[in-house]
């Protein structure tokens, strides 16, 4: 490994597979413990409740960059287990903020579900999270703040392949399709849906760029997810076959019609495609 280079934490994730398979130059992906899907098991993996481990890791690759992608993001897991949740997801992030080399710019890439109810949301809206995720997310971003120069990435849905072909809301109904498996799909949920490599490079071009703070990447509109479901699997070939339920049907929270939003301006800030245009 490099000194000085870009250290990914998160490759797992959706975004976080996406700017390790993408930039295999530049970044050096770190993955969940115990995943040995076969497209990430010759990575390392993370030990974030090791000081010790994390500390000696950036002493000795002294990154630029560190991008944070890693985070428990299964709302129905967290709302079981609000103490596992706020360990992984905001612990990690404090233990990691304390270890940084001066000179690395850590780049947070949080989430949408900091909101919850139905609005248009901008970097000056304040944060209103119906769950324990979204609280998590919340008070990490709160850590990460803390620290000068830092960058909070607010992101919607990202849409593309998974490391392990079932996770990713794609190969989630592709996988449940092939194994007739049930669907079903929220009709009162609104995300801003956006394909993950455009995704990706716009995380890498702002994680390049002298920008702080929070910021957000929006979508040209906001999607729901039946017609999402709907536009996948038509694209793969197949009827849009699912049952449709209401989110406050559901035993874990569901956010309603969250549309990010952006107050910034230029090129970093243009309005990513919604899925359903491409």
């Amino acid at each position: 490994m490099i000194a000085g280079s870009i250290l990914l934490f998160g490759a797992t994730s959706m975004l976080g597979f996406q700017l390790a398979s993408r930039f295999p130059k530049v970044i050096h992906p770190f993955t969940s413990p115990g995943n040995r899907a076969q497209a990430v098991r010759h990575w390392p993996s993370l030990q974030l409740d090791n000081r010790n481990w994390i500390e000696e890791l950036l002493h000795r690759t002294q990154p630029n960059i560190l991008l944070y992608c890693h985070a428990v993001c299964d709302v129905t897991k967290c709302e079981a287990n609000p103490e596992w949740a706020y360990e992984i997801n905001v612990q990690h992030v404090k233990r990691v903020v304390q270890a940084l080399p001066e000179q690395t710019k850590f780049v947070y890439v949080s989430s949408d579900h900091v909101f919850g109810g139905d609005g248009v949301y901008t970097e000056n809206s304040a944060s209103c999270p119906i769950s324990v995720y979204g609280r998590t997310r919340v008070d990490a971003e709160l850590e990460v703040l803390q620290r000068a120069g830092s960058l909070v990435i607010r992101t919607g849905l990202g849409i593309g392949a998974s490391h392990n072909g079932r996770t990713g809301h794609q190969d989630w109904l592709r996988y449940r399709m092939q194994q007739n498996l049930p669907i079903t799909i929220i009709d009162d949920e609104y995300r801003s849906a956006v394909w993950v490599h455009e995704l990706a490079q716009r995380v890498m071009d702002l994680a390049n760029s002298a920008e702080a703070g929070i910021r957000h990447l929006s979508a040209t509109r906001v999607v729901s997810r039946v017609e999402l479901a709907t536009h996948l699997l038509n694209s793969m070939g197949r009827e849009a076959q699912f049952t449709i339920e209401s989110r406050h049907q559901q035993r874990a929270p569901h956010i309603g019609r969250v549309e990010l939003g952006s107050v910034y301006q230029g090129k970093l800030f243009k309005p990513l495609r919604s899925v359903l245009e491409g």
